[in-house]
C-alpha cells in the first residue's frame, strides 16, 4: 500500500466516518505528510503497513528538535490516529505508536481579555473606512456569541433569527446549534447588513454569506486574524489576542456573572462538559464567591 493512497483513504474516513471539519482533516493529514516527507528525505522506502515503531521513534525524535511539547504531543496523537485507522481497515495488526508516550504538557488555560479591553478594541475600529461597520460587527459577534472563526465566516443571512433572539451556528463536524444573540449585537449586524453589505456587488456563491470582503465574497480565516491583530495594535493593547480570545472571554465573563456551566457548554458547542470546565480554572474568584454564598459554614 502506498502512502498517498493510505492518506487519501484516511481523509475520506475522517470526513465520512468521523464527520470532521475541513480544518481538522487538514491538521490530521499534515501529521502524516510530515512523516512522508521525512521518509522521502532520508530515502527510507517502507510502506505504511510495514513501517516499524523504531522508524516512527526516529522520526518523532528528529521532529521534536523544532517542536515544543504541545506540538510534539499533537504530532504523536495525529499519527496514532492514522495507524489506528489502518488497523480499523485491516491493513495492519499493530499501532507503532502504542508504546510511545506523549510529553507532559499540562492543561493550557485559555487567554482572556477584560470587558474594558474588548471595548478598547471595538473603539479602535475606523468607521470612516468601507470595512469599518463590518469589522465592528465581526468583533461584536465573536464576543457577543462566542463563535469560532470557522463558524463566523460560515454564518449566513438565513442563519439569523433575530425576532426569536437566536442565530443558527454550524460547528465542528457540521453539528448545528442555536446560540442566543443580544439586541446590542443585533444592532451592529443590522447596521453593517443594511448600510454596507446591501450596497455591495455580491458574488453568486456568497449571496447568503453574512460577512463579505471588498470583492463581495466570503472572508477567509486569515483575514479575521488580520482584522483582530490590526485592531489590537490600534487599541494599544500589547498582549497577544486572536479571534479565539473573544470566545474564551465570552465564556469567562458569563461564568463570572453567574451563568450555569452547562448553559455555557451548549452555547459554545462543546461536546463534553469537561472541555467547558477549563473556564472554572480561569475564574477562581467566581469559585470563592460560590463558596461564600452557598456553603453552610461560610
Amino acid at each position: 500500500m502506498k502512502w498517498q493512497n493510505a492518506l487519501q483513504d484516511y481523509r475520506h474516513y475522517l470526513k465520512l466516518e468521523r464527520g470532521l471539519s475541513a480544518n481538522s482533516i487538514e491538521n490530521y493529514s499534515l501529521d502524516v505528510i510530515k512523516l512522508m516527507k521525512y521518509l522521502d528525505v532520508n530515502k527510507i522506502e517502507v510502506s505504511p503497513t510495514k513501517i516499524s515503531d523504531k522508524s516512527i521513534q526516529e522520526f518523532i525524535y528528529s521532529a521534536s528538535k523544532s517542536l515544543n511539547a504541545r506540538s510534539q504531543s499533537r504530532l504523536i496523537s495525529g499519527l496514532r490516529s492514522f495507524f489506528g485507522f489502518l488497523i480499523f481497515e485491516d491493513y495492519r495488526k499493530d499501532n507503532p505508536l502504542d508504546l510511545m508516550e506523549s510529553p507532559k504538557i499540562g492543561r493550557k488555560l485559555p487567554d482572556t481579555i477584560s470587558i474594558a479591553e474588548v471595548d478598547k478594541i471595538i473603539a479602535a475600529v475606523d468607521l470612516s473606512k468601507f470595512e469599518g461597520e463590518r469589522n465592528r460587527a465581526i468583533i461584536e459577534t465573536l464576543y457577543g456569541c462566542g463563535l469560532r472563526v470557522s463558524e463566523l465566516i460560515d454564518l449566513r443571512i438565513s442563519d439569523l433569527f433575530f425576532q426569536e433572539g437566536f442565530i443558527k451556528v454550524t460547528g465542528k463536524g457540521d453539528k448545528q446549534r442555536f446560540v442566543p444573540i443580544s439586541e446590542y449585537t443585533i444592532k451592529f449586524i443590522n447596521i453593517y447588513k443594511d448600510e454596507v453589505r446591501n450596497h455591495q456587488d455580491i458574488k453568486p456563491e456568497a449571496t447568503d454569506t453574512l460577512f463579505l470582503n471588498r470583492r463581495g465574497n466570503r472572508l477567509t480565516r486569515a483575514m479575521i486574524f488580520t482584522i483582530v491583530k490590526r485592531l489590537t495594535e490600534a487599541a494599544g493593547i500589547r498582549k497577544k489576542i486572536s479571534p479565539h480570545t473573544f470566545r474564551h472571554s465570552f465564556a469567562t465573563h458569563l461564568l463570572e456573572n453567574g451563568a450555569d456551566l452547562r448553559a455555557i457548554q451548549q452555547m459554545l458547542g462543546h461536546e463534553s462538559i469537561t472541555t467547558t470546565e477549563v473556564y472554572v480554572h480561569v475564574d477562581r474568584s467566581h469559585l470563592r464567591q460560590v463558596m461564600e454564598d452557598f456553603h453552610p459554614r461560610k
